[in-house]
């Protein structure tokens, strides 16, 4: 039988920056960076694979398919210094560069909200309530990375979205995700404080995943330290974007157009009340049950 010495790196091994231990394997590294990441993160496995498979410019499979691959001493350097960052609780997808959304990749960066499997339940939202041969015209507030307009127009083909943001570099992450999946010909940009410069029956639907926690609510380490404060927080109450917002959408739809929005944990009440003059009020809820989307037609 081996000895677990020749099995089993040792803690203070594992401990060492990979690059200074060339040429190594794809597997050894991935390997220690997995006992690394195991008390800091809560998916080890796919941090380690997502990052090691960005900086070998390759498909996460292609490291389990061939463990055997060496790295160069640069790229184990590039991969030890993402690691640390990693361990410091950034967000694997600001060090990657992308984020998976509606089955499309979404480049994000520190100036914009990750794009969460929640959200899409707001797109799911709108697509249930046109066919692909329909052209309707729907404006994305707080667009951020652009990953609800882009997912829309790619799905509804003859569609045009206006994406709406207040920062500007938010926008050019938005314009550079929509010509990645060829919809720039039916995505307008346009830098606005919500939908305060929208024109009057403008839109047939208005959705976005605004800002809704409250300020003093507590977030991991890895969402407060560093995805934008302005894409999170609201105000007081997580509420202040929702009662700006719900009467310029009711001003921006045409008559019978949908709004919707993704909300917080136990907003449902309040929303229901703010939506008190709106017809056909309803709530999506996500994969646990949780009422995640509100939907409410003008009257």
């Amino acid at each position: 039988m081996p000895s677990s010495r020749t099995t089993r790196p040792s803690v203070s091994r594992l401990k060492q920056p990979l690059w200074r231990k060339v040429p190594a394997t794809a597997g050894d590294v991935l390997q220690a960076a997995r006992a690394r990441l195991a008390s800091t993160s809560q998916y080890p496995r796919r941090d380690a694979e997502l990052i090691l498979a960005h900086v070998l410019g390759c498909d996460p499979t292609a490291l389990l398919t061939h463990p055997e691959r060496l790295l160069s001493a640069l790229q184990a350097k590039q991969f030890e210094t993402l690691l640390k960052r990693r361990l410091a609780s950034e967000p694997v997808q600001y060090l990657t560069g992308e984020q998976e959304f509606f089955g499309l990749l979404f480049e994000v960066t520190p100036d914009v909200l990750i794009p969460r499997p929640e959200t899409e339940h707001l797109v799911e939202a709108v697509l249930e309530q046109f066919g692909r041969d329909e052209n309707p015209c729907i404006v994305d507030v707080g667009t951020g990375s652009g990953a609800i307009a882009v997912a829309i127009a790619h799905a509804l083909t003859r569609a045009h979205v206006t994406a709406v943001d207040f920062y500007p570099k938010a926008l050019e992450v938005a314009r550079r995700n929509a010509e990645r999946h060829g919809v720039m010909d039916r995505v307008t940009l346009r830098q606005a404080d919500l939908l305060v410069e929208a024109g009057t029956a403008e839109f047939d639907v208005v959705v976005s995943n605004p800002p809704y926690i409250a300020n003093g609510e507590k977030l991991e380490p890895q969402v407060a330290n560093y995805e934008p404060q302005s894409a999170l927080y609201a105000g007081p109450t997580g509420l202040e974007v929702y009662e700006r917002l719900i009467p310029q959408a009711n001003r921006a739809l045409k008559p019978r157009g949908w709004l919707m929005m993704e909300i917080g944990y136990g907003q449902q009440p309040a929303l229901e009340a703010l939506l008190g003059g709106w017809r056909e009020v309803s709530f999506v809820p996500d994969l646990q049950g949780i009422p995640r989307v509100v939907q409410a037609q003008k009257s």
